[in-house]
Order: C-alpha cells, then sequence, then structure tokens
C-alpha cells in the first residue's frame, strides 16, 4: 500500500474522522478534568475508546517496564492504537463501498479483439 492510501484510508472518510474526533474528545475531556477538576478516574476513557488494542498494548508497556513505566508509552499507545482502530474502520468503509458498487456490474471479460 501507498502512503497517500493509507493517509485516505485513516483520515479521508466520515467512519475514521468521527472516530478520531470522539478519541480527541475524550483526551481533551482527561486534560480539562486533571488541569481544572478532580481527575477521578477520567483517564480510563482514552483507553477504553481506543479498546481493546490499548488495553493490550498498556498490558506490554507493564509487562516489560512494570511502575517504571513512563505516562509517554502509555499516551503512545493511545494514540497507535487509535491510528490502526481510524485505518481498519477505513479499510472496511472502502471494502463496503466497493461491495455495494459493483453489485450492479456483472462480472467483467477481457474483450477478444
Amino acid at each position: 500500500m501507498r502512503a497517500r492510501t493509507l493517509m485516505r484510508l485513516t483520515f479521508a472518510n466520515a467512519a475514521s474522522a468521527a472516530y478520531l474526533g470522539l478519541v480527541g474528545a475524550s483526551v481533551v475531556f482527561e486534560v480539562a478534568a486533571v488541569l481544572f477538576w478532580e481527575p477521578g478516574i477520567v483517564g480510563i476513557w482514552p483507553f477504553l475508546v481506543t479498546a481493546p488494542t490499548s488495553l493490550l498494548m498498556a498490558g506490554i508497556v507493564g509487562a516489560i517496564w512494570g511502575m517504571d513505566a513512563s505516562v509517554w508509552l502509555l499516551v503512545a499507545a493511545v494514540v497507535v492504537s487509535a491510528l490502526l482502530h481510524a485505518l481498519a474502520l477505513g479499510a472496511l468503509l472502502e471494502a463496503l463501498r466497493g461491495r455495494r458498487r459493483g453489485r450492479g456490474r456483472g462480472p467483467t471479460r477481457p474483450s477478444r479483439a
């Protein structure tokens, strides 16, 4: 796959954009809660929105570095998980659109010219 295709599937469709917006909103809400209020367990929302990939990555980070793991590794786990999920949503949407477009046509045959 080319980089342009990956970018289009990850960012340039409605499903991926809505999902990334949801993840971004949960991160903004978490940062606002930390800065202005008592955060409580608000920090769990970015992990839940990007689950199961982020939870698996957080488990791997915890298994390798334990309690000494940097918070930036967990942030990277959320970011990578969100991008992987957005790519998967874009690919699914593209596959469904392609299947819907191809339904009206019959199988193409090579010309015998």
